[in-house]
């Protein structure tokens, strides 16, 4: 689920980009400019993205059911990922239709005084919008280099309103440069080129995302600040008279920004009872519970060292036997049947039968050959 913080920004940055749309709308139909038009698209389709992002927000804070026992946290991943491409299907796509449209049909820009304004406005807004999420951000990232904290973030509906924002104040930036030019030149081209970057920079934009996206729903595992607590909780449960012996696996999945599964194999050490690993594990749980409250499921199993190994090297061996079987399908036919054909064979008839057909055509012309020997005589 996302945080608090998460639903402010996302919140702000819907409000601003409501308003700045219909000023950018009415700009554009008043003085013709494409650029224009194209940042009016974008900031109607930032403004759908984070209704979007709030319907999953919403949805993703349903509790655990029958039917999805693991609660709904990855509907805000999959929400997200449906921003992404409306981003690059609408936002990118009609901005790069409108420019090329104005360099095919170059229309000059009217009164371009009120595009200046509203580009103000917008930029003024949307400055407001993208100070929220920075603070936000800056305030979760702590030390980490921005990039490295944008690639590592696991709530999306911040680092979408981060990018949507910083893509939205570039855009702003360009289309006054091209409308600027076009106001000097008198040649609508400038304005045209400018809404064609525009569209160029928000399929970037949407690109980024849908990769980070992608790998959330797929399932990325926590930060390494989350696996130590959970090491540093086993660890003290090991050494001399304590109950744990060996880590054997950690694993963990984010389902949501503030929503981890954790999944532990360690190898009790011989004899203990069970009263002992179930007062172990629920020490564990509250330990590091206690540093890390985004873990919300825990599962520990108890497994010797050598019995773990021979597991997961016959799942490795299953693994791949299905990928060489996948490998196999997916070769052309006629690769599959030379694999799948029987070894050659030869017999005596089988050669003798080779024999008499490849020797069949020269005993017939030699007959050819005789006759026409026999007719010269």
């Amino acid at each position: 689920m996302a945080t608090a913080g998460s639903t402010s920004v996302v919140v702000v940055a819907l409000v601003c980009n409501l308003g700045i749309a219909f000023a950018k709308f009415a700009a554009a139909a008043w003085t013709g400019s494409s650029a224009m038009l194209s940042e009016a698209i974008h900031s109607l389709v930032d403004t759908s993205n984070q209704g979007l992002l709030l319907h999953g927000i919403r949805r993703s804070r349903r509790p655990a059911d029958a039917f999805h026992p693991f609660g709904y946290s990855k509907e805000l991943y999959f929400w997200s990922f449906v921003v992404a491409i409306l981003l690059f299907s609408l936002g990118a796509g009609v901005a790069i239709y409108e420019g090329v449209e104005k360099l095919i049909d170059p229309r000059p820009v009217t009164d371009p005084i009120v595009n200046y304004v509203v580009l103000a406005v917008a930029f003024v807004l949307e400055a407001i919008s993208a100070t929220k999420a920075v603070q936000e951000f800056n305030g979760r990232r702590g030390s980490l280099p921005a990039l490295v904290a944008l690639r590592t973030s696991k709530d999306p509906a911040l680092f979408t309103v981060l990018l949507e924002d910083g893509a939205a104040l570039a855009g702003l930036t360009i289309a006054t440069v091209g409308i600027a030019i076009s106001h000097a030149t008198g040649s609508p081209t400038a304005d045209g080129y400018a809404s064609i970057l525009i569209g160029l920079l928000l399929g970037a934009v949407a690109a980024f995302m849908s990769i980070e996206i992608r790998s959330l729903i797929v399932g990325e595992a926590a930060s390494p600040a989350v696996l130590q607590d959970i090491r540093d909780a086993i660890a003290a449960e090991q050494g001399s008279g304590k109950p744990i012996r060996a880590i054997n696996d950690i694993r963990t999945m984010h389902l949501g920004p503030n929503d981890i599964l954790v999944a532990v194999s360690v190898d009790f050490e011989d004899g203990v009872t069970a009263e002992t690993i179930e007062s172990t594990t629920s020490r564990v749980e509250r330990a590091f519970k206690a540093r890390q409250p985004a873990v919300r499921r825990f599962f520990m199993e108890g497994q010797s060292s050598t019995d773990h190994a021979e597991t997961e090297r016959a799942l490795t061996a299953t693994l791949d036997g299905k990928a060489s079987h996948t490998a196999a399908l997916d070769a052309p036919a006629s690769e599959r049947a030379e694999r799948t054909a029987p070894p050659a064979t030869s017999s005596p008839m089988t050669d003798t039968s080779a024999r008499q057909t490849s020797s069949a055509p020269a005993q017939h012309l030699s007959r050819k050959e005789r006759k026409r020997a026999k007719h010269k005589r």
